[in-house]
């Protein structure tokens, strides 16, 4: 008796691939009753059809959870005025664990004045302003990943 593999849904697997080239992510997983299906930059989209240990109920909840993250990775609309990360790191508000932050919303800053470090490769990076003006937003947290580009305090 042979066994009869699953037909691959190729529309899907495109739509995912779509998603991850809109988003910038680097993979995305989605499953659906006893179908799982992986998207990765890194390699070969992978289908896996082995029945899931979940209740029925929490089924639909994975490919919304899915869909969060890429609806959280689209990139919301950025000032002109942001100071966008020169590196991928994790960024850093003071200068040491409990120090006061090197700037507020609402405080004013100077052209080249330290605004935030990011530590790249074990290396403490400074980031300086590179306009004076009055920060009216900071966009990342103490210790939150950032990439390349990424707006990380508004400066106006």
């Amino acid at each position: 008796m042979a066994t009869r593999k699953p037909s691959i849904d190729q529309d899907l697997i495109r739509d995912l691939a779509n998603i991850l080239n809109e988003t910038d992510l680097t993979e995305i997983e989605i499953e659906q009753d006893d179908l799982r299906v992986r998207v990765s930059r890194a390699g070969t989209p992978q289908m896996i059809h082995a029945p899931i240990a979940q209740p029925q109920m929490s089924a639909p909840q994975p490919a919304a959870a899915a869909a969060q993250p890429a609806a959280a990775a689209t990139p919301a609309p950025t000032s002109v005025n942001a100071v966008t990360a020169p590196m991928v790191g994790t960024v850093y508000l003071s200068p040491a664990p409990g120090a006061k932050a090197f700037v507020e919303v609402g405080q004013s800053v100077k052209e080249g004045q330290t605004i935030l470090i990011i530590e790249a490769m074990k290396t403490m990076n400074q980031i300086p302003a590179p306009r004076s003006g009055k920060v009216v937003d900071i966009m990342v947290a103490d210790g939150d990943p950032v990439e390349f580009a990424e707006p990380m305090i508004v400066i106006e």
